[in-house]
């Protein structure tokens, strides 16, 4: 298990299920591991030289996210060498890692369809009791910072079996498209994104990501 988009103290960050022996587990059994382990996403590695992965949430199957992709490419150079492309589902996604933070690209298309509503002040997102819909994915935010990009969001993902997610790396690659501009994203209880848009139409995202411990599922 690691935690992903960690805070600069290597505090907080997203829960994240990785079998690095993904083929081990059979298709048919993945959707139940994952929502048995009750992390907001669980990631299959099923050819860890070519970078080929799925990605599951407690509900649903997944084409891509954000905080699995830049946590399995810290996994995999931290066991495996490294590889400089993810492959799930969605298409190719290049990675890279650079002293503590760890990148991959995604294009805003891959994303779910987030609903983004911005508030007057931080105060405000931190005010909010839960999801504003219950059937979309929702990233409620405001800035902190305008002129240096740094903002403060929550991120609801009901459809996915998500109440509220700690880190939202595909959100983070939608709002950074759609706005235009490098961010410093500050999500959940103490998580952070880093983002920047790239020239080719894709985003990529940033962050620290943090060991937590081996598991033997089902042991």
């Amino acid at each position: 298990m690691l935690r992903v988009f960690c805070g600069d103290d290597g505090s907080c960050g997203n829960p994240l299920g990785v079998f690095l022996e993904g083929g081990s587990v059979p298709e048919a059994d993945r959707q139940a591991v994952a929502a048995d382990l009750g992390f907001s996403e669980t990631v299959f590695v099923d050819d860890a030289e070519r970078g080929e992965i799925r990605i599951f949430t407690p509900a649903v199957e997944i084409p891509f996210a954000g905080h699995p992709v830049v946590g399995t490419a810290w996994l995999l150079a931290r066991e495996r060498g490294g590889v400089p492309v993810l492959r799930p589902p969605a298409g190719e996604v290049p990675v890279r890692t650079e002293a503590e933070m760890t990148y991959a690209a995604g294009r805003p298309e891959w994303a779910p369809e987030f609903e983004f509503v911005q508030l007057g002040s931080p105060a405000e997102v931190e005010a909010l009791d839960g999801s504003p819909r219950k059937d979309a994915e929702v990233g409620m935010w405001a800035w902190i910072d305008e002129e240096a990009g740094v903002l403060r969001e929550r991120v609801f993902a009901e459809p996915f079996g998500i109440p509220e997610d700690e880190a939202t790396g595909a959100a983070a690659v939608t709002l950074t498209a759609r706005l235009g501009r490098a961010l410093d994203i500050r999500q959940g209880r103490g998580s952070r994104i880093q983002t920047r848009p790239l020239e080719d139409g894709m985003v990529e995202i940033a962050g620290r990501v943090e060991f937590e411990e081996v598991r033997d599922y089902g042991s």
